[in-house]
Parts: structure tokens; C-alpha cells; sequence
């Protein structure tokens, strides 16, 4: 009998800029799973960091800012090829500093529906749920598999 795959615990930024209400998402870097896919900027949160603490080093380790806070406002499962995943997702508004891609990925301000594609498949419930506070119909963006880094 086969152990039960862990999580892997993840803290994300959906970060809003109030200006306009537009989201940011930035692209995979090369040699990542997933790499050129667009996603709500994070990562990993580390043994003893609570979800706000691993968010706000994740962002100014990858875009070079620092929140002002992060409330985990949902919490979702995907089950990738490579790991399944626990997406502890907090809505960011107030941050400072000027954005720096720091791995290599792009990013983009977008609004709903996005225009960048492919998304990353653990986004899909999110940009569901931030189509339906706005009132907009939810659009899934297409559906793309990943292509295998090359050995």
C-alpha cells in the first residue's frame, strides 16, 4: 500500500492594485515545473514561518517588495504531477518598493478575464472567486499541459 502523498503548504499573494482593481501575475521561471505558466506570485512557507511571514519573504526574495500584511482570505488543494499542494491564498493590497523580477519570470498587471496564458491550473477557483465578487462572468482560461524541461 502506497503512503498518501503530503502537502506541500504554499502561501500566495493575489495582489490587487486599487487603482484600477487590477491583479498581478507573474510567469514561471525556466527549470521550474510548470515553467512560462502565469500564477499569483509565492511559494513555499518553511517550517516555524506562519502564512503572512513566509508571503512577505517570498515576495521581496522574488519581486523585490515588502507587504504591508496578509490575511489568508482562502484555502485550496491542487494536485499537481509533482506535488500536491496546499494554496493558503491572501489578498494583498499596500506594499512597497519598486518591482524587480528577481528569478527571471515576467509579470503583468491584468484585469478579468486575464489576457496571459496558459494559468496554472491551481489558479482556476481563485479567478472564479474574484470574477464573481466583481459581477463578471467567469471565464476558465484554456487548459494547456506542461512541456517537460529539457535533461
Amino acid at each position: 500500500m502506497t503512503e498518501p502523498r503530503k502537502h506541500t503548504e504554499v502561501a500566495v499573494g493575489v495582489l490587487i492594485r486599487l487603482s484600477d482593481d487590477a491583479l498581478l501575475l507573474s510567469s514561471r521561471p525556466e527549470g521550474k515545473a510548470y515553467a512560462g505558466f502565469w500564477e499569483f506570485p509565492g511559494g513555499k512557507i518553511e517550517a516555524g514561518e506562519t502564512v503572512e511571514e513566509a508571503l512577505r519573504r517570498e515576495l521581496q526574495e522574488e519581486l523585490g517588495i515588502t507587504i504591508d500584511g496578509a490575511e489568508v482570505w482562502k484555502i485550496t488543494e491542487h494536485d499537481y504531477p509533482h506535488a500536491l499542494v496546499r494554496l493558503h491564498w491572501c489578498k494583498v493590497t499596500a506594499w512597497s518598493g519598486e518591482f524587480e523580477m528577481r528569478e527571471g519570470q515576467q509579470m503583468a498587471w491584468q484585469q478579468l478575464p486575464l489576457d496571459v496564458t496558459p494559468v496554472l491550473p491551481g489558479a482556476f477557483p481563485v479567478l472564479q472567486w474574484l470574477s464573481e465578487e466583481r459581477g463578471l462572468p467567469f471565464v476558465p482560461p484554456p487548459v494547456v499541459a506542461p512541456v517537460a524541461p529539457a535533461n
